[in-house]
């Protein structure tokens, strides 16, 4: 059903156009004497096709058509301009201003239920397309989601991988990434930046994957030698992801190879200092350190809390980011239930 808005400020033209539009079928008129009441309408529906008078008190055609316009959505929407047979310039006017087609006084049957049918033609057109492309933008978002949960999949995976060659749990990197959106939140980050980091942080230790089974698994304390090639599974990291264009690989890229830098500039693998350590590397530091100090492991008991909070803030402006390390200390109640909801026995997913 089309709605066919009439505006005449002439009752005879408001019966003779409705009855005209009714013949069509499948129309609904809406008639308005008063432009001006006839735009609030407007304001609130969306009419099919719009048959205007030119000479009409208050506000002309022209006027009333400009104003049609420029409201929201609806100038696409067809315009029909009645004006009488002397007035070419307005017809010319009426045109330029947005109008789609014109009549002339007096009304020929005839012509108007052709050019009103050609012009609910082209509306039932305007809308298929319109529909058309909602539909194919819901596909395309159906199919972007299908695309970032297998990119959210493949991300654990890849995490998965470089844990089952490492004496850290599952549960560890669950807890480091949340603990990592937490800080974010707590230095008021945006939304999907905190979500972002949530991602991208389970891949800080990827690199591991390069890294011999001998020196990565040995239970003792590494030698000079065998620390320097365990460090270099912050370079592997980034080599592994940086050319990916997932945003969320090339965040983990960066959080790989910056996360074991160190606030004064003493950590690796390049020594950076303060901002210089890219802000993402700066977060997982900090919650990189703090699950591992407080996680049992073979080769090592957990520290108590007390401790390990005592470590994060002896390290404020040496090891870690002051911010970084206010932040963590800020979302407290929410690290602990992380700690709960995250146990090393347990799998879990993002």
């Amino acid at each position: 059903m089309h709605k066919v808005l009439i505006i005449d400020d002439s009752d005879i033209n408001l019966t003779l156009i409705k009855a005209l539009v009714l013949k069509l079928g499948e129309c609904e008129p809406v008639l308005f004497e008063h432009p001006l009441k006839a735009l609030e309408w407007c304001r609130e529906q969306v009419p099919d096709l719009v048959i205007v008078d030119y000479m009409m008190p208050d506000m002309d055609g022209l006027r009333f058509i400009a104003a049609f316009r420029a409201l929201h959505g609806r100038t696409e929407i067809p315009v029909l301009m009645i004006t009488a047979n002397d007035q070419k310039d307005v017809r010319y006017e009426a045109l330029l201003g947005g109008a789609n087609d014109f009549l002339t006084k007096p009304i020929d049957r005839v012509e108007f239920s052709a050019r009103v049918r050609n012009m609910l033609a082209l509306r039932t057109g305007q809308k298929f397309l319109a529909d058309r492309a909602a539909f194919l933008a819901e596909k395309v978002d159906e199919r972007t989601r299908e695309i970032r949960e297998r990119e959210r999949e493949l991300i654990v995976r890849i995490s998965r991988a470089a844990e089952f060659r490492d004496p850290e749990t599952g549960a560890h990197i669950q807890r480091m990434a949340h603990y990592s959106e937490i800080i974010a939140r707590g230095l008021d980050l945006a939304p999907a930046t905190s979500r972002l980091i949530l991602q991208a942080a389970p891949m800080h230790d990827v690199g591991k994957i390069g890294i011999r089974d001998h020196i990565l698994l040995k239970p003792g304390r590494l030698t000079p030698e065998e620390f320097a090639v365990m460090k270099r599974h912050a370079e592997f990291g980034y080599e592994l992801l940086k050319d990916s264009g997932s945003e969320i690989m090339q965040a983990g890229a960066e959080i790989a190879l910056t996360h074991h830098e160190k606030y004064d500039g003493s950590g690796y693998p390049r020594g950076l200092r303060g901002n210089a350590i890219p802000l993402f590397g700066r977060i997982v530091a900090v919650a990189d350190v703090f699950d591992a100090l407080t996680s049992e492991r073979p080769y090592k008991k957990a520290w108590p809390l007390d401790e390990a909070l005592r470590f994060l803030e002896q390290g404020r402006g040496r090891h870690f980011d002051p911010l970084c390390v206010e932040a963590f200390l800020a979302g407290w109640e929410e690290v602990l239930e992380v700690r709960h909801r995250f146990q090393d026995e347990a799998v879990a997913t993002i």
